[in-house]
């Protein structure tokens, strides 16, 4: 299989310039991270970054496979698509609003897109959808995270 560079650059720039316009609109979250309750378990806050970008990335190269397989499907695409929506308003709502609670309820949501996601990738490239999984068990730690969070401020 021939690497389609302009759609792999592409898809992969989708998701990083999601995650980097959140992060801009969000430049202070660190510092409100450090100033509130955390549960156990709660990273550094210099972990974040580092896990989205790798998170951001996976996702684009996942995207690409399911744009250039032998069965694209412009609905695998759209869910995957609205997930990123939903993946990028969630900081706002946590860090620049702090409604702990509606920003875990909308997690929940984000959750169960990406899982959607990953159900319409597994049909179309196997390979796809065990990119996603890493970013579920993420946004399922995230959870965790955002719940105790709500519950401890």
């Amino acid at each position: 299989m021939k690497i389609q560079w302009k759609k792999l650059i592409i898809c992969l720039a989708i998701p990083l310039a999601v995650g980097g316009i959140s992060a801009f609109l969000t430049q202070n979250s660190m510092e409100t991270f450090q100033t509130i309750q955390k549960p156990p378990l709660s990273p550094p806050g210099w972990l974040f970054p580092v896990v989205w970008t790798l998170l951001y990335i996976l996702m684009g190269i996942a995207s690409y496979l399911v744009l250039t397989s032998q069965k694209p499907n412009r609905t695998a695409l759209t869910v995957y698509g609205v997930q990123l929506a939903f993946n990028f308003i969630w900081p706002i709502l946590f860090f620049n609003l702090e409604q702990y609670l509606f920003a875990f309820i909308w997690l929940v949501l984000l959750w169960l897109l990406i899982l959607a996601t990953i159900i319409q990738f597994d049909s179309i490239s196997k390979p796809a959808k065990y990119l996603m999984l890493p970013y579920l068990l993420w946004v399922t730690f995230a959870g965790y995270l955002n719940f105790a969070i709500y519950l401890l401020n």
